[in-house]
């Protein structure tokens, strides 16, 4: 009869850890999951996206985009035929990926602050 106990062999714990490993590299950050969501929300350019994602300084979110762009998960766009000219970031066909992983995480996270509040 199958439990809902997780088990796995070393190997397998081996692996899992690493691909762990991985995802965090490139999602761990505080603010990579929130600039994220900002940008698959529709906010595109960069001081959009710095109101959207309270508390995030400009020298972070340029960092956070970088590392974005570094890791395909957006493409910045310039516009240099426009004045002032005009940046914008967008989703990578390959950020799609992250849409259920940060929809688990938000499902979780507003289970979790439920169980939290009314266990006390």
């Amino acid at each position: 009869m199958p439990t809902n106990k997780l088990e796995y062999s070393p190997v397998q714990c081996t692996n899992r850890l690493l691909a762990t490993e991985d995802a965090l590299y490139v999602l761990g950050s505080r603010w990579t999951i929130r600039v994220m969501i900002g940008i698959l929300g529709g906010h595109r350019r960069f001081n959009e996206l710095q109101r959207a994602v309270k508390g995030i300084s400009a020298k972070m979110l340029s960092s956070e985009l970088k590392k974005l762009e570094e890791n395909h998960l957006v493409e910045r766009t310039v516009f240099a035929d426009q004045i002032p000219v005009i940046v914008e970031y967008i989703p990578t066909e390959y950020s799609e990926s992250l849409k259920e992983i940060i929809t688990a995480l938000s499902k979780w996270g507003a289970n979790h602050r439920k169980k939290i509040t009314t266990d006390n």
